[in-house]
């Protein structure tokens, strides 16, 4: 399958695993890149620079197909030493650096100097068109129905790829709610050249979660997810769980941060991850859970969506009389 995603990333088909905190490991990366997507790794979930550079080579002597790493900037009163992270990615040679988070001003010139593309993550057509400006070479845009944070202006991936798509010169990644082949091709369709899927990729064999995790996932439906953090305009979509029914609640009752901390801490989510407490913390996924119904390898989620997606535009054109 070849798009300008394709060609500038260096990969077979125009499938991107989601840079997701926790998630994004050298195991789960190199498995999308050996099966002809773009893995991508996540810098923060790393405690350390050091430990970073460590999950490069590792992810080095498991593929020796291009992946990425996944470095997002957030406000926070304490925030780690991005600039020695992103010096760790520079000085490794990682092909492909994607953003998320504040505006990349700082980071794109410096990334693509050092010969990386560079990806950014946006959920508005306004950051994406800022994003352009600035230099990026691929825009990722974020639909209402994805996992973790959706922005504020609750546009679908329906509206929102074609409406980016009609502004936009550089190639668009969609992402939120695709699962299969019939997202790929829709994503296409709507004026993507690729898609981004993070919670598709956790149910599978090679991410690095509980396989009660997985279950979970499987389990749900479409209407298993719950925004949480609405009220502090820090909108985040997670799995229904008891954890995010009690945010939810406090939240009914005009509670401030400093209430819901201890409930929605990175680290609570990373030990339910590891553990395989369903509820023991907020657990990120999208709507598309509503789709998933089995644990596949890597490669066979991404075969099978190849094969669905030529079915599926095979179908297209033989309704439309081609």
């Amino acid at each position: 399958m070849h798009t300008r995603v394709t060609k500038l990333l260096g990969i077979r088909y125009p499938i991107i695993q989601g840079g997701m905190m926790w998630v994004g490991r050298a195991d789960l990366a190199a498995a999308v890149s050996n099966a002809g997507g773009l893995g991508i790794m996540t810098a923060l979930t790393q405690p350390t620079p050091e430990a970073l550079a460590q999950e490069i080579e590792r992810c080095r002597g498991l593929t020796d197909r291009p992946f990425g790493v996944n470095l997002t900037f957030l406000p926070t009163i304490n925030p780690p030493p991005y600039e020695r992270y992103l010096e760790v990615i520079l000085r490794a040679g990682v092909p492909v650096l994607e953003t998320a988070g504040n505006n990349p001003r700082d980071v794109v010139p410096v990334a693509k100097a050092a010969g990386l593309v560079t990806i950014h993550k946006c959920t508005s057509v306004r950051h994406a068109v800022t994003a352009e400006r600035l230099g990026v070479d691929i825009v990722s845009i974020d639909g209402f129905e994805c996992a973790g944070h959706p922005g504020e202006d609750d546009v679908g991936g329906l509206v929102l790829i074609p409406v980016a798509a009609r502004q936009l010169s550089v190639p668009i990644i969609a992402s939120g709610g695709i699962g299969d082949g019939r997202g790929l091709a829709a994503a296409l369709a709507l004026g993507a050249e690729g898609v981004n899927m993070g919670t598709r990729f956790c149910a599978t064999v090679e991410a690095p979660i509980h396989p009660d995790i997985k279950q979970a996932l499987v389990a749900g439906t479409e209407r298993d997810t719950r925004l949480v953090l609405r009220t502090l305009h820090n909108t985040a979509r997670v799995l229904r769980n008891a954890i995010a029914d009690q945010v939810i609640e406090l939240e009914s009752r005009g509670a401030k941060f400093e209430e819901v901390r201890p409930l929605v801490a990175g680290a609570r989510g990373a030990a339910a991850l590891n553990t395989g407490d369903v509820n023991g913390g907020v657990i990120t996924a999208g709507q598309v859970i509503g789709l998933i119904d089995d644990i596949p390898t890597c490669d066979a989620l991404i075969q099978r969506m190849v094969r669905e997606c030529r079915q599926r535009s095979a179908e297209l054109q033989s309704l439309c009389g081609a």
